[in-house]
């Protein structure tokens, strides 16, 4: 008889995203355009993946992404509405940022914490990510962005009022991510710029070597 595994809930990081006016779009302008608005956002989040974040579903425009490390979730997020806002005529995204635990099973996550994520993405306003408490109260060092409360709220099924919290991105310098290792480069002055390609830099010189050799 084979041995049995009790799946264990974990803690997580989770941020849960789409974009505005997308069923919209797809009624005026058909199901084409909005397989490429689709395409472009997905390319959209893969780059604006941070350190140990990483996509882990998507259906339509919605995508979920974890992570065990909340402050590379919140970079992803800062670079993600960055990305989308500076595409031309390209529709806004919205989401949330959650942390708590989850339960893991068949490559699918359950929960309390996974519910709330996804109640907290459906009210957040265009171009925003709205955080929870529990998420802030996680981050290595939240000072690296302002986060303004956008007061108690209370969601179906969810026992008690959740006070959540607006992430300021334009209080936020742009910075870049290293291609290979996705580390957050705050300071391109002391990272290394590649020598032939603009606004791409490396935190090191073995990551630029990698990037060289896949090409």
């Amino acid at each position: 008889m084979g041995l049995y595994l009790c799946p264990v809930e974990q803690n997580l990081a989770i941020l849960i995203a789409d974009l505005s006016g997308y069923t919209a779009l797809t009624e005026t302008h058909g199901a084409a355009a909005a397989a490429d608005i689709i395409d472009k956002f997905h390319d959209m989040v893969r780059r604006a993946l941070v350190g140990a974040s990483r996509l882990h579903e998507r259906v339509g425009d919605e995508v979920m992404i974890v992570s065990e490390a909340p402050g590379d979730l919140m970079h992803t997020a800062a670079m993600l509405i960055h990305l989308c806002s500076a595409e031309h005529q390209f529709l806004q995204v919205h989401g949330s940022l959650h942390y708590g635990p989850v339960l893991k099973r068949n490559e699918f996550f359950f929960g309390a914490t996974l519910n709330l994520a996804s109640r907290i993405a459906a009210i957040a306003a265009k171009g925003r990510f709205w955080c929870s408490a529990d998420f802030i109260r996680v981050l290595p060092d939240s000072s690296q962005y302002v986060f303004e409360s956008k007061g108690m709220h209370r969601f179906k099924n969810v026992r008690n009022e959740t006070e959540l919290f607006e992430l300021q991105t334009g209080s936020q310098d742009f910075f870049y991510i290293d291609p290979i290792c996705r580390m957050v480069i705050c300071d391109k002055e002391k990272a290394i710029a590649h020598p032939e390609e603009q606004n791409i830099f490396f935190c090191s010189k073995q990551c630029l070597e990698i990037y060289n050799s896949h090409k």
